[in-house]
């Protein structure tokens, strides 16, 4: 793989709503144009989403002065964080970890003009580990990190308010798939994946029953070193004859603490949850100053992507503070993934 740079892209500014931080963004092409819609941070660890309009994968055109999305609702009181975004049948879907200042949880909202949005609220499961457990039978092989990640021993409320099972990095795939919306998920420590004709399927019914089946519904598993702790699903998937390019991040637990890098796989164009393919080594890691110290130490956090020509450009945040881009041949990212072929694909 030939890797032509890797940029820092974008930086905090003074502005109140984004003087903490800007990272994590979503990316989609357009034309010439490039979407970037990112996580801002102000006082006091409130996110917002911010939005900026490149010309070409570089290039800002503008960047608005104040948030394209503020918190609403009590379960995003605290922050709109992380954002993907898709276009599926002419509609615009943006996803974002909702936090509340205790539980952070997927939700989503839609828009026809990235203007005006159509928020659908929590869009993931909610439940507390202790429900999620009764739910899921015994003789289920699931790592034995679900129940570390998620069990919160040192309480089951905060202030009154219940904890629940932490389901975040929500992001759809650009098209319908047999009909279906497909979307990856993530409890700790695996990527999970659901699919549904539509969105108003995932009440709590639909996700009692995918729960209670969840080892069948987990899409990848850490099998590496550098990504041993646990895996989250990064940018919307990218279409290609091959399959789904799935960049994902992952988290190594060192002496230094964690490290976070972004990595790559391939999934069946059919059916997204068969891995065809997976790189034994990160595609990339936190290597310059401004990736190894920052808000978080030690993270690049990939979370959207546009391809121009043969290029393939990976917008991440940087150390949890700023944003970066990183670009290499899509070809030969498909050549490389081509050599580490599933056994039992």
């Amino acid at each position: 793989m030939t890797i032509h740079e890797k940029v820092l892209l974008m930086s905090k500014t003074s502005r109140p709503f984004e003087n903490s931080g800007v990272l994590n963004p979503a990316a989609m092409r357009e034309g010439d144009n490039v979407h970037l819609l990112y996580r801002a941070v102000g006082k006091g660890n409130r996110s917002t989403i911010g939005y900026a309009l490149l010309n070409g994968p570089y290039t800002v055109l503008k960047r608005h002065t104040e948030p394209l999305l503020l918190p609403e609702s009590p379960h995003e009181a605290q922050g709109m964080e992380d954002p993907r975004l898709v276009k599926i049948d002419d509609l615009y879907f943006l996803t974002y970890c909702a936090y509340d200042g205790i539980n952070a949880m997927g939700a989503l909202a839609t828009s026809t003009d990235l203007v005006h949005f159509k928020r659908h609220g929590l869009m993931v499961p909610q439940f507390s580990y202790e429900e999620l457990k009764a739910l899921i039978p015994a003789d289920t092989h699931l790592n034995e990190k679900y129940k570390r990640y998620n069990s919160h021993h040192d309480s089951w409320t905060v202030s009154g308010e219940k904890r629940l099972v932490w389901d975040k990095n929500v992001v759809f795939f650009p098209r319908r798939i047999n009909g279906k919306l497909w979307f990856l998920h993530r409890i700790k420590p695996d990527i999970q994946i659901a699919s549904v004709h539509e969105v108003d399927e995932l009440n709590p019914g639909f996700w009692k029953t995918y729960l209670g089946n969840l080892e069948q519904h987990i899409a990848l598993s850490p099998r590496y070193e550098h990504e041993i702790s646990y895996l989250g699903a990064g940018c919307p998937p990218i279409e290609t004859p091959q399959g789904w390019i799935l960049i994902y991040h992952s988290v190594h637990d060192t002496m230094e603490g964690y490290v976070y890098s972004a990595c790559a796989a391939l999934m069946s164009l059919s059916n997204p949850q068969h891995e065809l393919a997976r790189l034994p080594y990160p595609l990339f890691v936190p290597e310059e100053s401004w990736e190894h110290t920052g808000e978080v130490n030690n993270v690049v956090f990939p979370t959207g992507a546009a391809v121009f020509d043969d290029t393939l450009y990976i917008y991440y945040g940087a150390a949890d503070e700023q944003i970066g881009c990183f670009s290499l041949s899509l070809s030969g990212l498909l050549g490389e993934l081509s050599v580490h072929l599933n056994p039992a694909a």
